[in-house]
């Protein structure tokens, strides 16, 4: 696999509103460990649409490991232009520091928002830019990342599309390890 696309929750659908959140840690330990591992055996291009919460954090592991010499790249493809116009301040200073740090900045459409269609144009794209799909996502708790999850189910009907998925289950397992590692 040499390019994943990673999606997952907005943070508001986790009730997370802000990354000092002690969960967001628990999140970005568990994406990091996949990134790497997947690192370790060649993936070379982490994509993203810049999505606040999952996408973003999975972002800063992805520079994280940047910084631990691993090389990878993160390419950051955003379905419409200023698509983090209307965010909160701290929302966007976040936004500006994670994806000036990127290899690749880009847009798929060069308007605003318009209508729903620009995501779906953009899970297209992503599903045949990529190899293979890095979702925090649980099928108890669905949201936003469960249509690009259909798709990548369709999509590997044709195609060798490998789909990885990191559950609360595994989340609560990081949890414990770590208080079992504390104690």
């Amino acid at each position: 696999m040499q390019v994943l696309m990673v999606t997952g929750y907005k943070p508001f659908e986790l009730g997370i509103f802000n990354n000092d959140d002690p969960a967001v840690r628990i999140i970005k330990k568990a994406l990091k460990k996949e990134i790497k591992r997947l690192a370790e055996e060649g993936l070379e291009w982490v994509l993203i649409s810049g999505q606040q919460g999952v996408e973003l954090w999975a972002a800063e592991m992805v520079l994280e490991l940047k910084d631990e010499d691993y090389d990878i790249q993160l390419a950051v493809l955003t379905p419409f232009i200023d698509q983090h116009s209307k965010w909160k301040e701290p929302q966007k200073e976040y936004y500006d520091l994670v994806t000036s740090q990127a290899d690749f900045l880009g847009t798929i459409s060069n308007q605003p928002y318009t209508s729903p269609d620009q995501f779906r144009n953009r899970d297209r794209i992503f599903l045949h830019k990529s190899d293979g799909l890095l979702a925090l996502y649980d099928p108890e708790k669905e949201g936003s990342p469960k249509f690009i999850l259909e798709l990548a189910e369709k999509y590997q009907e044709v195609r060798d599309f490998p789909i990885r998925t990191i559950d609360f289950y595994e989340l609560q397992t990081i949890i414990e390890e770590e208080q079992w590692e504390n104690q």
